[in-house]
This record gives C-alpha cells, structure tokens and sequence, in this order.
C-alpha cells in the first residue's frame, strides 16, 4: 500500500458512524446459554473466575483489522477512534461498557495455513450484543452506530426496545445438553524421531551459545463427522478448569480458536498493570502427598528454576521502563486439576497509563512461549517447527472503551473448522531439556483440549513415542 493511500483511509468512524452503546440489568440469563443460543452467529466469549467476570459477545458490530510490524499500534489507534465521543447509556458501564474482543497471530508476518485461514495477524470485533455477568449483576448491552451529525438521543428509545426485547428472549434461553462425540480420527503429524531431531538442533545451539531457550510446539488433529460441539468443549472446560482464562473468539460461524490457559499476559486498569511469569511444568499427584512431592521437585528442579527465572527476568525488564513501582511477588505454584507450574505474580503502576495494547506490545512473546533471547529464538521457532502457530501460544483478550483491558496467552487451545480440530501444545527448551520428557509434558499440556474433545482415548495410544498417529 503506497504512503498516499495509506494516509486517507478512512476512519473507524468515518467507516461506521458514531459509536451509541446502551446497557440495561439483564438477570436471568445463563451466559453460557445464551452462548450457545447465538450459534450461527459471529460470537466471543471470555470467563476469568479471579476476575469475577463473564462476557458474551453476540454478531459483529464492528471489526477492526490489521497487518504487519505496526499491528499493535493500528488496533490502538482504530480502538481509540471508535471509542472517541461514543456515548454511554444505562448503569453498571464500568462492567457492562462496550468491549472489543480478539486477538493476534503469534507472529507479525504470520502467513495461515488452512487451519488459520480466518485469523489474520490482528483482528477485533465490537459485538452487536454484548452480555457482562459478575456477582455484581447481569447486563445486556447493546451498540449501534449513528452518523457525527445525528443526536443519540433520537434512536436510544428504540435501542431500549430492542434490549427489553432481547433481554425476554434470552431469559427463557435453557442451556442444552451438550456431548461431545469421539473423533473418527486423531492425528499427530509429527512423529517423535521428528521431535528429536528438532529438540536435538535446538539443544545444540542453546549449548553452543546461539540463545538460552527456545518454545517448540507440536500439533494434534481431530476429525469428526458432524461439525464440531465447541459449546460441550466450553462446557468442559468451565467445569475442569474454572480457574484458567477461558476464552472464546469466533469471527465467522464454526471458524473459531478456543481454550483454557493458566497464563495472564497482561491486565490494565487505568495505572495499575498486572501480569505473571509461569514457566516449568509438573503433572498432579493422586494422592495429597505425592501431589506436594512432585511439586517440592518441580521447585527443586534446576533446570524448571532455570527456565522459570529467565522468564520472570524477562518480564521484569519489560515493565519496569513503563512502570513507577513494579513489585515482583513470592515465587509459588500454580496448580491445576492436570498440571502444575512454578508461578511469580507481577503488579505495578504505570508512569503513563496508554490501555492494554503498549503493555501486550512490550510483553509479546514472553520466554515462556518464545525464548531468550527474541530475536533469536522466534526464527529459530519459524525455522524448525513445520507447522504455523497461528494465533496459538499469542495474546487473546478483550479491549474497553477506556482502552484498558486484559489479555491471557493463547496456550491449551484449539482452532476449530467444521468438523476438524488442530489442537495445540509447547514446551520450553534449555540446554539441559532432554527429547523423550519434553515430548512427555507436550503430552500432558495437550490433555485438557483432548478431554473437552472426547479424544483421550485415541490419545492415549497415538501419544506413544513409537506412534505417528492413529485413527479409529
């Protein structure tokens, strides 16, 4: 695109008009009901129970899109211009306020396979519908545009109706029953002898000195032979793992990237940020004692400290040129009903608060999904691994008027087309990783996307390291 062009684009506003965004209290609907109600819609959906919060987002109102190096700062300025002069109707805006959810491509110059087709580098939509439940009340929101010159007080009556109208038909919403079948086929399509070799080149030149890590991933593929039940993997997830991020975005029906992740990459609210380092992974024990054994061993491990440390380093030296105070918090565990992780909490003041984008700009990728250093290890990542991340291991989140917001990283997720699954699993490699316990724990971390897809079974054989793939 020449510079001419470029400079008279238009704008988020010119494009759609001035933003009107109308609230009113919504009790009674299931959030996840109504989910799976917008079935065959464009829908988003975001659950943190640390944050006591929920969203759903229904149809696209708005969709914001960018490539290349400067994506971060072209979502920042088209957000800042749709949110400009918008105007705010009806209580509860601090939770119930227009939100943009989306996300990134792992890479900037990301070029999707046929997985990731519908996922560009960065992408966003403002939903049409828009459901924020808390502890502290439901909302149903609604946003809709009117051109600069038109007075919003002229179309928030019928914005009322359509709300008191919606809000109805949701309350008498049931949530299904939702199963999910077994896949006809689950694929892995790299082989272990193809792990080793890439782990073992990996290795070599973290020993010779290239870099310190490197975050190498591998890929499982489901097929079923309807289209996927992606509201019973939610489901699934919500229960086994209500205390990850859980997120879902679906800019296009049955074309979306789901999942549960431990990982907060970053939280704004005004001039606080909150963010954590978490690498080094264990799995759970079955009894109350052997659980603290392999945990007391997982923080006994030099190699798991070494890997945890130099992402917590890392994390440190990002934020504190943007920060007035930054407090690195005691180094922990983060259990999980299937793993546990060396965990360090990170929070800080912001010298200038700017929202969420500049803080995910800075963190993207940490150590604990790229390596160290960056712009070392992501062409290695490119180089070795054969198949794209797309938005896998990448920030997924959620933008709010005031330009803060929160965003996790995409790890125990999954991309969905049809009736086709590609789920996704890494682990981070040091110069004391063996091949045959890195293969072992992407094999652990693929566990709670394979449950939610009814595949366990299958998985059980074809993650066998003399097993390429299987089909049933």
């Amino acid at each position: 695109m020449d510079e001419f062009a470029s400079e008279h684009m238009p704008t988020v506003q010119e494009q759609y008009g001035r933003l009107v965004s109308v609230s009113l209290p919504a009790e009674g609907i299931d959030p996840m009901a109504a989910l799976a109600w917008a079935q065959g819609q464009p829908r988003f959906f975001w659950s943190s129970q640390r944050d006591d919060l929920t969203l759903v987002g229904i149809g696209s109102a708005v969709e914001l899109v960018a490539y290349g190096e400067a994506r971060f700062e072209a979502i920042q300025r088209q957000a800042a211009d749709l949110f400009d002069g918008a105007v705010l109707v009806g209580e509860g805006q601090a939770q119930a306020g227009p939100r943009l959810f989306g996300g990134f491509a792992f890479r900037d110059d990301a070029v999707p396979d046929e997985a990731w087709s519908d996922f560009p580098p960065a992408h966003f939509v403002l939903p049409h519908y828009q459901l924020s439940h808390s502890s502290v009340g439901t909302w149903l929101t609604l946003n809709a545009h009117i051109p600069a010159d038109e007075d919003p007080a002229s179309l928030t009556g019928d914005l009322h109706d359509a709300l008191h109208e919606r809000i109805s038909e949701l309350q008498q919403v049931a949530m299904p029953v939702l199963s999910m079948p077994a896949p006809d086929a689950l694929t892995y399509p790299m082989s272990y002898d193809a792990w080793e070799t890439m782990l073992n080149d990996a290795v070599g030149r973290i020993r010779a000195g290239e870099l310190k890590k490197v975050v190498l991933s591998r890929v499982a593929e489901a097929r079923y032979r309807d289209p996927v039940h992606i509201e019973a993997a939610l489901a699934y997830l919500a229960d086994a793992y209500a205390d990850c991020y859980r997120f879902m975005f679906e800019p296009r029906p049955q074309r979306a990237f789901y999942g549960a992740t431990p990982e907060l990459l970053a939280k704004a609210e005004g001039d606080r940020v909150r963010s954590m380092a978490l690498a080094g992974s264990m799995k759970r024990g079955d009894t109350p004692e052997s659980d603290a054994e392999f945990g007391q061993a997982l923080l006994d491990s030099k190699k798991d400290r070494h890997e945890h440390q130099l992402v917590a380093d890392r994390l440190r030296d990002r934020l504190k040129p943007l920060t007035s105070e930054l407090t690195i918090g005691q180094t922990g565990l983060l259990k999980l009903s299937n793993i546990q992780h060396i965990y360090t909490p990170v929070s800080g003041t912001l010298k200038q608060p700017k929202g969420i984008l500049p803080l995910v700009e800075a963190l993207h990728p940490t150590p604990a999904l790229g390596g160290e250093p960056r712009d070392i290890a992501l062409p290695l990542i490119s180089e070795l691994e054969p198949v794209p991340r797309g938005w896998y291991a990448a920030p997924v989140g959620w933008i709010d008027h005031r330009l803060d917001g929160q965003f996790s990283v995409a790890i125990r997720s999954a991309v969905a087309q049809k009736n086709r699954v590609w789920m996704y699993a890494g682990a981070g490699i040091v110069a004391d990783s063996e091949p045959s316990k890195e293969w072992d724990e992407t094999a652990l971390k693929f566990t709670p996307m394979l449950k939610a897809h009814n595949a366990v079974l299958s998985a059980e054989k074809s993650n066998h390291k003399d097993t390429e793939n299987t089909e049933r």
